[in-house]
C-alpha cells in the first residue's frame, strides 16, 4: 500500500528532511566565518540589517533571490557555488566540505587551431 509522503511506516525511523533556508544558513555562516568576517562587515556590505543577517544564517527567515545575491556579493561566493553547496547538504551530504573546481576556458577539439570565443567551454564542477 502506498502512503502518503510522510505517513508511511518507516518515517518514524527516518530522520526529518532539512529545510533549504536551514541549508542556505549554514553555508553562509560557514563561509562567513571561514572569512574571518563578522555579521556586521557582511550586512553592511550587503546592505541588510545584521539581525535580518543573523536569522537568515540560523534558517528562520527565508531569502529573496535579490537578497542571496547581495549577500552573496558581500562574501565574494558566486550563487552557483552557494547552490551547489547547498544542493550537496540537501543530498544529505552535509558533513562533507563542498570543494569547488573552476576549469577556465578550453578549446573546442573539433578546432585545429584554438581561437579565443571558438568552442570555449566553461564548468563549474562541485565534488
Amino acid at each position: 500500500m502506498l502512503h502518503p509522503v510522510g505517513h508511511g511506516p518507516d518515517d518514524r525511523q527516518r530522520p526529518p528532511k532539512p529545510l533549504l533556508r536551514t541549508m542556505l544558513g549554514d553555508v553562509l555562516r560557514r563561509t562567513r566565518l571561514e572569512q574571518g568576517r563578522t555579521l556586521a562587515d557582511v550586512a553592511g556590505a550587503a546592505k541588510v540589517s545584521v539581525q535580518y543577517l543573523s536569522e537568515l544564517e540560523r534558517g528562520r527567515k527565508e531569502a529573496s533571490s535579490e537578497i542571496l545575491a547581495a549577500i552573496c556579493d558581500a562574501l565574494w561566493l558566486e550563487l552557483p557555488e552557494l547552490l551547489a553547496a547547498v544542493g550537496r547538504g540537501l543530498a544529505g551530504a552535509a558533513d562533507r566540505q563542498v570543494t569547488v573546481v573552476r576549469l577556465g576556458s578550453m578549446p573546442d577539439r573539433r578546432a585545429s587551431s584554438y581561437l579565443p570565443g571558438s568552442g570555449d567551454v566553461r564548468c563549474l564542477l562541485a565534488a
